[in-house]
């Protein structure tokens, strides 16, 4: 995961958090968007995505040698 990448995640994560302390999301929407939130945070923390590896999906840059 790259570094663009991880700084993506954890920012919509603190923009849903906000939004749901401000009470503008709330009810199973603010619940279902927190869990995503979490989910964010955690994949950025460990640098790991898993629903990349079915898709082939890599945000790293390639070291050409």
């Amino acid at each position: 995961m790259g570094s663009a990448d991880k700084a993506i995640r954890v920012l919509v994560a603190i923009v849903i958090a906000v939004l749901y302390w401000q009470g503008i999301i709330f009810g199973t929407l603010g619940i279902v968007l927190l869990v995503l939130a979490f989910i964010f945070i955690l994949t950025s923390f460990v640098s790991f995505c898993p629903l990349y590896l079915p898709f082939g999906i890599s945000t790293c840059k390639v070291k050409e040698k």
